[in-house]
C-alpha cells in the first residue's frame, strides 16, 4: 500500500478546516436563537414564515422553467456542434463562458435597458428566465459537451440513419440515454444556481429565495444564517447527487460502445 506524505495530509486539513470552519461557524451561531442553550428555534421560525414557501416555490419554479429551456438550447447545439461543425467548437465554447466574464450586474441592466420598452417582457419573468438561462450555459454546455466527447457521436447517428430513423429518434432515442448523467449533472449545477441567486431577482423585481434571505438578513439576527445553512444544504445535497449518479452509473457516463 502507497503511503501517502505527511505534507499531502496537513495541506488537506488546512483545506478541510479552511472550507468547513466558517461553515461551522454560522451553524453555530444559527443555534443561538434562544440565549443560553443551542436549539433550532430559528429553523423554526423560518420554515413557519409563509414568504419562505412562496419564495422557496417561486424559485423552485423559476428553475423548473431555466433548465427546460436552457436543455431545448444546449442540447441540439452541441450535438450539431459535434456531429457537423467540429470546427466551430472553439467559438460555442467561448459563447457560454461569457457569463463568467460579464458581471451579473452589467448583464441584467443591458437587458433590462434593451427591453424596457416591450411591455410583456416586463409584466412577466422573461427577462429574468433568459438571464438565469445565459447564467446556466457555461454549466449546462460543459455537462453535455462532456458527455457527448465520451461517445462516437458520428457513428451512432449514421448507424441510426443507415436503420431510417429520423433527427427526432436520434436525438431522443439514441443520444439522449447516452447522455442521462451528463444532462443531469447539468441539470443538478444550474437548479443549485438559480435557487441561490440574487442579482437578477433582485434587480428585476421578482420574489426569488435570494432576494428573501438578503431582506430576512437585513430586519432579524440568526434566522438568515439558518436560511443560509439550508441553502448550503441544497447545494451539497446537488453535488452528492452529481457525484452518485457518476459513481453508480459509470456506463452510462461513458455512453453505449
Amino acid at each position: 500500500m502507497k503511503r501517502i506524505p505527511i505534507w499531502s495530509w496537513i495541506i488537506f486539513i488546512l483545506g478541510m478546516i479552511y472550507f468547513f470552519l466558517p461553515l461551522i461557524s454560522v451553524f453555530e451561531f444559527s443555534l443561538r436563537k434562544i440565549r443560553g442553550i443551542y436549539s433550532f428555534e430559528a429553523y423554526r421560525l423560518a420554515f413557519i414564515d409563509p414568504r419562505f414557501y412562496q419564495n422557496f416555490g417561486l424559485s423552485l419554479f423559476w428553475s423548473v422553467l431555466t433548465i427546460t429551456i436552457s436543455l431545448l438550447l444546449i442540447l441540439p447545439t452541441a450535438y450539431w456542434v459535434h456531429l457537423r461543425m467540429p470546427r466551430w467548437r472553439p467559438v460555442v465554447e467561448f459563447f457560454t463562458l461569457m457569463p463568467f466574464v460579464v458581471p451579473a450586474v452589467v448583464l441584467v441592466f443591458g437587458m433590462a435597458r434593451l427591453y424596457a420598452r416591450v411591455s410583456f417582457m416586463v409584466e412577466l419573468p422573461v427577462l429574468l428566465i433568459a438571464g438565469y438561462v445565459v447564467l446556466s450555459f457555461p454549466y449546462m454546455y460543459r455537462s453535455v459537451d462532456a458527455g457527448l466527447r465520451a461517445i462516437d457521436v458520428r457513428t451512432l447517428t449514421e448507424a441510426a440513419q443507415s436503420l431510417g430513423a429520423g433527427w427526432r429518434v436520434i436525438l431522443l432515442q439514441i443520444i439522449l440515454p447516452n447522455l442521462r448523467v451528463a444532462i443531469l449533472s447539468g441539470v443538478f449545477l444550474t437548479f443549485a444556481i438559480v435557487m441561490g441567486e440574487f442579482t437578477f431577482a433582485s434587480l428585476l423585481s421578482w420574489p426569488a429565495f435570494g432576494p428573501y434571505m438578503e431582506e430576512i438578513g437585513a430586519m432579524v439576527a440568526y434566522t438568515p444564517q439558518a436560511l443560509s445553512v439550508v441553502s448550503f444544504l441544497i447545494t451539497w445535497a446537488c453535488i452528492g447527487a452529481i457525484q452518485r449518479l457518476a459513481r453508480g452509473a459509470p456506463e452510462l457516463l461513458a455512453g453505449t460502445r
